[in-house]
């Protein structure tokens, strides 16, 4: 057996694999076997139809095949293991001839992974704007803790206040038709905290319970739903309850009923600054590998084949639309109204820097000789348990039927240790 190795344009290896007859002749007589084995032929008892019947019955291509499926892996692998590869897409067979004697000639091709040209990565200086909490971040996250603990009395001897809930019944028209889901009975609707349009929570303070009236209000520039863009609409209202909302008192009292582990409001604040002080540190961590991984794809000089651009624009493409479609808007619309050059150069960058990003991590993995313990994977996959709340054993299962979601943990923690090492590495200057 012969492999002959053409190092082709944009990474590509072509593969010319010869396989004397004794061989691809011994592997073919193994094939009629198998298949005789698997396939019923009329007038013979199983595994017992003659080569010739055989051929004719299942088709010499389906034999040959057979063959090329016995014999290339192993090729394959060797070649790959000698040669030290490192693949992108695995071995794709373009043709392949059986000669009058039996010899197999086949021609495969894969992609190699692109020459990743690191500078120094260790001890880099980067510069950062530093996040700081605020210093009344305690007070307003106990006031936000306040808020989800109030309570709501009814409310019937005043009008409606811009801090009160209303419950109220809607429709609303556009040029005198009515707005495809835009009508609801009996909806909750926090005059303080509105995610409605502009203008529309505004007007329905100093109303009455029970009172009916009609609002004008203009969708804006940036509405998700193209027909509604800058229209004015009317929106007919019904007030059916009002409630406001009574804050507890914060004291002891409210910081033990936050948790029974807290004896009183100090307590309480010292945890709250724990963890805002570890949210800080894990967003600055965060600001620096952003730093640090823009500074490395700078400096380094990759160059990306088109083939794989294109995979990965396709892959981001998947995720866009998958995006837009939860969000309630139309994929094909969005690409029409944002123009598909632009759209697509906008991924096309955005696959350039995954890829080179994904290069680097796995270049300063090998560099490092950065290991995945069994350890890693069980706490990924114990956070995945609790993210969906489900147990450790269904996680496995679902491992188990797609291997792909374990090389994705793998390649988390990978990605995690080396931006660790980085960030532990780094020199950071922090600008406020």
């Amino acid at each position: 057996m012969t492999v002959t190795i053409e190092r082709l344009e944009n990474n590509e290896v072509k593969l010319n694999i010869e396989v004397e007859s004794a061989v691809s002749s011994f592997e073919y007589d193994k094939a009629c076997k198998k298949l005789a084995q698997r396939v019923n032929v009329p007038g013979f008892r199983q595994g017992k139809a003659p080569k010739n019947i055989l051929e004719k019955y299942v088709g010499i291509a389906a034999l040959q095949r057979e063959v090329l499926d016995s014999i290339l892996p192993t090729i394959f692998e060797n070649t790959i293991e000698e040669n030290n590869f490192d693949l992108v897409t695995a071995p794709n067979v373009e043709s392949f001839e059986f000669a009058e004697d039996k010899t197999l000639k086949v021609v495969a091709k894969f992609e190699l992974k692109p020459e990743v040209n690191l500078q120094e990565y260790k001890g880099m200086n980067v510069e950062v704007e530093e996040f700081k909490n605020a210093d009344d971040a305690v007070d307003k996250e106990i006031q936000n803790i306040a808020e989800r603990m109030a309570t709501l009395n009814d409310i019937t001897d005043r009008k409606t206040t811009n801090t009160d809930l209303v419950n109220i019944d809607f429709s609303g028209y556009v040029d005198g038709e009515e707005i495809k889901g835009g009508s609801a009975k009996n909806y909750m609707l926090d005059l303080a905290h509105s995610n409605f349009i502009p203008g529309f929570a505004e007007q329905l303070v100093d109303k009455n319970s029970g009172e009916e009236f009609k609002i004008n209000v203009k969708f804006p520039d940036e509405y998700h739903d193209e027909k509604l863009k800058c229209k004015d609409a009317e929106f007919n209202i019904k007030i059916n309850s009002i409630k406001e909302k009574v804050l507890p008192e914060i004291n002891d009292d409210f910081a033990k009923r936050v948790n029974a582990k807290f004896n009183n409001l100090d307590d309480l604040k010292a945890d709250i600054k724990k963890y805002l002080d570890n949210a800080a540190k894990s967003e600055n961590e965060r600001r620096v590998a952003a730093k640090l991984f823009d500074t490395l794809i700078s400096n380094t000089n990759i160059d990306i084949q088109d083939a794989m651009i294109n995979r990965e624009i396709q892959a981001l493409m998947g995720e866009f639309k998958q995006r837009i479609n939860m969000q309630g808007g139309n994929y094909d619309e969005m690409l029409e109204k944002e123009g598909h050059q632009k759209v697509y150069e906008q991924l096309k960058e955005e696959a350039i820097k995954r890829i080179k990003t994904s290069l680097i991590v796995g270049k300063i993995a090998q560099n490092e000789n950065v290991q995945v313990t069994q350890e890693d994977i069980q706490n990924k996959i114990a956070g995945l348990a609790n993210m969906y709340r489900t147990t450790t054993d269904n996680i496995v299962a679902e491992i188990q039927k797609n291997v792909n979601i374990l090389h994705s943990l793998n390649q988390q923690v990978i990605t995690e240790k080396v931006t660790n090492l980085l960030v532990e590495n780094a020199k950071v200057n922090y600008k406020s």
